[in-house]
């Protein structure tokens, strides 16, 4: 069976370094003839606000609902995004907002807790641009966004084995070092990982 991927690009501006990383992860998916369907979270039409938080259930649009059956479909969900105030872009995290909702990607046990995880079997890998060295981000920062997506969102879920491609510095970086991250992560894509 072929593996299915997911690639959700959360980078609002299609110009940038992480669309370059998403094409080149994306080559390489095609490279190995695995299946690959893309989740472009600029070009979606919703509302990132979860206005009335989790009191109220506000309707899902027709690219949200899409979003989640690409999301269930996958056997692996590759994120790619910059590392902003050590999170990701508001975009993303209302893309996340809106679509791991209770019921599709979790269920709430009766009078307990605790959750049951709804996107089991599934792995993952986030691919993050910063703009400071990932070894600086690891140990004075303690790498906040891949904390909260790893263990606070992913594992959640029940999305395992979440792996990390972290690169950096990107502002200032001569473009000898992106070509390098491109082929890496193109690399990647070929692998299926």
């Amino acid at each position: 069976m072929k593996k299915r991927i997911a690639l959700i690009i959360g980078h609002p501006d299609k110009e940038s370094y992480n669309f370059a990383l998403a094409e080149a992860y994306k080559k390489g998916v095609k490279a190995s003839g695995f299946e690959i369907q893309e989740i472009i979270i600029r070009e979606l039409e919703f509302n990132p606000n979860l206005q009335y938080g989790y009191r109220k259930r506000t309707e899902l649009e027709p690219d949200l609902l899409n979003s989640q059956k690409i999301l269930k479909w996958a056997d692996h969900l590759v994120f790619v995004y910059p590392i902003w105030w050590s999170s990701m872009p508001a975009i993303m995290k209302g893309f996340i907002d809106r679509i791991l909702l209770s019921g599709y990607a979790f269920k709430k046990r009766e009078n307990s807790l605790l959750s049951d995880k709804l996107l089991t079997g599934k792995t993952a890998r986030l691919i993050c641009t910063l703009d400071q060295p990932p070894w600086f981000y690891r140990l004075v920062y303690g790498r906040p966004s891949y904390k909260a997506m790893n263990n606070g969102t992913l594992n959640y879920i029940g999305v395992k084995k979440v792996a990390c491609t972290s690169i950096g510095p990107i502002r200032l970086s001569k473009e000898k070092f992106r070509l390098k991250y491109l082929k890496k992560v193109e690399k990647l894509g070929r692998l299926s990982k």
